[in-house]
């Protein structure tokens, strides 16, 4: 049974998060020592102990998220004898999770990997001015309706050109939109018109995945440019193309237009299906993408391995 790692992206931190895995395994406080000696900041305890709304700040949630992704496979490593590259089929991230996959698959390091997310969070927080950005869910919408919406949606009253744009396509009618504020306003008044399920705001920091996110995009160019890329162990399904990625030349161009590009999450497990996989195993916080597995691939097997007892379960299922 041909396996996937999939690793979860933001909104799936919750506090309290890891701090069962530090008290039981020594790989998973290595890691997360690593981390926070990276960041000259003490985030194991942010991540433990909160408070909630600095540990959901982008420029902390994200590398948190990725240390405990990264916890979890060292511990299946080191204490389980797991062998990813034997064993991982494909790996795949939703958003920020793409370089947890990248650093399950060796193609950088944990400390790289906390690097580019802190820039990464704090660059996407900078992009666009409080206020300015919004994101919306519209649940029960397809992808095309959703597009079309939000090309409505881009003229303002006075004829004016605004951003909105399709953000993640997370399938089983899940799509969230991202751009100005009064545009995604209007794009959640269409939607509500069309007789979508439910559109509404959604509560976060800045319009992520679309074109107002450009400077943060700039950014990260330059610094994937200056970062050590190797070759992944496991190929990686990619956020904007839904294909293969396995040179760093590739994955590096990849994870910049991730920055202003549709997160294209159905096709990329559909893409995981059509190449032979139909096991999927959410590595880190939280059970979201396990639970969307439910909607888009009622076949295959999911299951999320975040916590001391999912980990002595996964081994034991091998």
């Amino acid at each position: 049974m041909p396996i996937a790692f999939v690793f979860p992206g933001q909104g799936s931190q919750a506090v309290g998060m890891g701090r069962d895995l530090a008290e039981a395994f020594a790989p998973a406080r290595e890691v997360f020592e690593a981390v926070d000696e990276t960041l000259k900041q003490n985030l194991s305890r942010l991540m433990f102990e909160g408070p909630p709304e600095e540990l959901t700040l982008t420029a902390n949630a994200q590398p948190a998220l990725m240390a405990v992704s990264m916890a979890v496979l060292r511990v299946l490593e080191q204490e389980g004898g797991f062998d990813l590259k034997a064993r991982v089929a494909l790996v795949a991230g939703h958003s920020l999770g793409e370089y947890s996959a990248l650093a399950a698959a060796r193609t950088f390091d944990i400390a790289t990997a906390a690097r580019l997310l802190r820039l990464r969070g704090e660059a996407m927080q900078k992009a666009v001015p409080p206020g300015l950005g919004a994101m919306a869910a519209l649940l029960g919408a397809e992808m095309a309706q959703a597009r079309e919406i939000c090309e409505r949606a881009a003229t303002g009253p006075e004829g004016e050109a605004e951003v909105v744009e399709a953000a993640n396509d997370n399938g089983g009618g899940q799509v969230v939109i991202s751009g100005h504020r009064s545009a995604v306003e209007r794009a959640v008044t269409l939607a509500k018109e069309a007789g979508i399920k439910r559109a509404m705001l959604l509560p976060v920091s800045a319009p992520f995945h679309c074109a107002l996110m450009a400077p943060a995009a700039d950014a990260m160019a330059e610094a994937l440019a200056g970062a050590e890329l190797r070759p992944p162990l496991v190929p990686l399904i990619a956020n904007v193309s839904a294909a293969k990625a396995a040179e760093p030349a590739d994955i590096r161009d990849l994870l910049v237009r991730q920055v202003t590009g549709t997160v294209r999450w159905r096709e990329c497990i559909g893409t995981m299906l059509e190449l032979g996989c139909d096991r999927f195993v959410e590595i880190g916080s939280g059970k979201v993408l396990s639970g969307l597995m439910k909607r888009l691939a009622p076949d295959a097997q999911a299951q999320a391995v975040g916590t001391p007892a999912d980990i002595e379960a996964f081994l034991k299922s091998l």
